[in-house]
């Protein structure tokens, strides 16, 4: 029998994940969006979230991966079904980019950075500790995330690797 490669996972926007033991949870373009690694180092038991804004206001509440209030609650729901405990998760976070500069007061503002203020509130509320982030600036990222090893790894065009 042949070793089959690990699995390679790709989480798309307003998307989440999850890998346990093996393989890889990929997400790209990581502009104003933020990724969100909830990670249980206990059970090897990894999600990722990619998130576009910071609260859900949407009737009916359907899309809740693309905002990060109801994104990180289901993902915690959905961990917690599959044996992770809610105090050991830890996270890693990347992206919330300031990707236009927006000229006058539309009141749009800088959503990386209101994305960024979200995640962090939104974690605390749930008790869960960010171990590393690598967020702001205004390069898109690609973030990686290894469950087996619980590291994490981030891409930006013309910059070195980084380990988070």
């Amino acid at each position: 029998m042949m070793n089959q490669a690990p699995q390679k996972l790709t989480v798309g926007i307003a998307d989440m994940k999850m890998l346990q033991w093996d393989g890889e949870l990929i997400t790209y373009a990581l502009g104003s969006c933020i990724g969100i690694c909830l990670y249980d180092p206990a059970v090897k038991l990894a999600a990722l979230i990619h998130i576009m804004l910071p609260i859900n206001m949407e009737a009916g509440r359907k899309n809740t991966m693309k905002y990060a209030d109801t994104g990180i609650k289901e993902t915690i729901r959905q961990l917690e079904a599959r044996g992770a405990r809610k105090n050991r998760l830890v996270a890693k976070i990347a992206g919330g980019a300031k990707m236009f500069e927006v000229s006058g007061s539309t009141g749009l503002g800088n959503i990386g950075q209101r994305n960024i203020e979200s995640v962090h509130m939104n974690l605390r509320r749930e008790g869960i500790h960010i171990v590393s982030e690598n967020v702001g600036g205004t390069v898109a990222r690609t973030l990686s995330f290894f469950p087996a090893t619980g590291q994490g790894q981030i891409r930006a065009y013309g910059q070195p690797l980084i380990i988070l």
